[in-house]
């Protein structure tokens, strides 16, 4: 037998039965009815940002065969969850949804395709509730795979970024872009070997939580860098744009090791590219140009890009990074061998942190106390006298059959006190009392639950009458 304790504390228990405990898994979190309906808000304002720039949706399973997942995050690959072995296939969780989207593409031989993709991933990372982290969590990818001109699809990627945020009203926010071949360049001229820029990139990525001097501990102490390599990759990452990126761009171009990397300065001729379309989109004011801007994994091949809340001591500051892409033109070839023979199909994508922008929105909410509709309904059908129920019923009918988002209560004779207290705790706008003078007249009381102003309308006319209303209070 098991005894169920929800307060985790002592519990009479039968000889030889287990106790069990009430809880979530460790990273996990149940939501309520108001933190769903933010929730829903904030899915449906990244959903129609992604669709108003032409996006197409897909969806891919939550686990896949663990060799696809293999070698694609680097040091983070150890926070993958490999699920037991059932006597088949070998699984592991989505990290994230970019790889199983490559995989999609390669898998199906699509070359071309503008996509966004919602879905839950899971981490074995060290959770934490108030910075929004967790080990299962929902991910909002748009990305763009496809042959086109310089720079083009990573503007668009942080135009939709910026409209987002924007949209979403949680604060002071600020884009940092990089470019990989950028950092790989800054690390050849430092003296960084070529087979630790991956590892030493991990390192520089954790400069926007962790001090420099400890990041530069873990270079020299932990993975060999030579203390002095380590000296000058710091006279580096310090560097951004403040506020004139071509100046910065010059400034990097000019630079007496970087200017001797051909492809340092092509990244470089791509990154004034893209500030000058951020410029054109309007959102220059967003984004900076950060050398200390890294991002660890792996398949990152070119622009690299990650927002964060610009915070004042409240939740906004202790979240961190919001959002972050980049563009990864080889990841589909690792999938498919023709693909890396016959060309790459290059992509590029953001992904929006759902969880961390949560966390926001719901310490704002509930700082500013503001209420949280739970229900979309628009009508409540009330009756204010006994034995209405069937004539209730019908009205409820004719309501759905126009597409009217309407309740009524469950028992035979409510009292109209509660219903009328229901309408208000639920935020519902409407409501419609029936009474035996009303059925006789073929009348319905229409009843503004905010004005408590009422007026009769004809049942013929009902329908039309109560669209008007409902237009009216949008």
């Amino acid at each position: 037998m098991l005894v169920i304790d929800k307060e985790g504390g002592d519990a009479p228990t039968a000889a030889g039965s287990q106790k069990m405990v009430l809880k979530n898994p460790k990273g996990t979190r149940d939501f309520d009815q108001k933190q769903m309906a933010i929730r829903e808000k904030v899915f449906r304002t990244i959903i129609d940002c992604f669709e108003m720039h032409g996006a197409e949706t897909i969806d891919t399973p939550v686990f896949e065969l663990k060799e696809t997942l293999t070698n694609k995050y680097g040091e983070d690959s150890k926070l993958i969850y490999d699920l037991a072995d059932q006597g088949g296939e070998i699984l592991s969780l989505r990290y994230d949804l970019t790889v199983p989207f490559a995989r999609y593409l390669a898998m199906n031989k699509i070359s071309n395709i503008k996509r966004y993709h919602i879905g839950k991933v899971y981490r074995r990372d060290q959770p934490s509730t108030a910075r929004g982290r967790f080990r299962e969590f929902f991910q909002c990818d748009f990305d763009i795979a496809g042959q086109y001109d310089c720079m083009l699809s990573d503007a668009e990627c942080l135009l939709i970024l910026v409209q987002i945020l924007q949209k979403l009203d949680i604060g002071k926010f600020s884009v940092k872009v990089n470019h990989r071949q950028v950092l790989d360049a800054m690390m050849e001229v430092c003296g960084v070997e070529k087979d630790k820029f991956r590892t030493i990139c991990s390192s520089i990525d954790k400069l926007d939580k962790t001090p420099w001097d400890e990041v530069r501990a873990e270079m020299v102490g932990q993975k060999g860098l030579d203390p002095a390599v380590a000296d000058r990759i710091q006279t580096y990452v310090v560097m951004k744009s403040q506020g004139d990126a071509n100046a910065f761009i010059d400034q990097l171009r000019n630079d007496p090791l970087l200017s001797k990397s051909p492809t340092g300065l092509e990244a470089l001729d791509q990154m004034r590219q893209l500030m000058s379309l951020c410029g054109c989109y309007g959102i220059s004011e967003f984004v900076s140009f950060d050398l200390s801007l890294a991002r660890g994994l792996d398949y990152y091949t070119g622009t690299i890009f990650e927002a964060t809340l610009q915070g004042e001591g409240n939740a906004a500051e202790s979240v961190g990074s919001i959002a972050g892409g980049g563009r990864y033109d080889d990841l589909v070839g690792s999938f498919d061998p023709k693909v890396s023979r016959s060309g790459k199909i290059p992509c590029v994508g953001v992904s929006v942190g759902i969880e961390r922008i949560f966390a926001v929105m719901e310490a704002k909410l509930l700082k500013e106390k503001e209420k949280v509709r739970t229900t979309k309904t628009q009508v409540y059908v009330a009756s204010a006298q006994k034995n209405l129920m069937e004539e209730r019923a019908k009205l409820c009918r004719d309501l759905y059959l126009a597409g009217i988002k309407t309740e009524q209560s469950f028992k035979m004779n409510p009292k109209m006190l509660d219903q009328l207290q229901y309408c208000e705790s639920y935020g519902i706008p409407f409501a419609l009392v029936l009474g035996e003078s009303e059925i006789q007249n073929k009348v319905v009381k229409l009843r503004d639950i905010t004005t408590r102003a009422e007026e009769l309308i004809p049942r013929d006319s009902l329908i039309e009458t109560i669209r008007r209303k409902l237009q009216e209070t949008q």
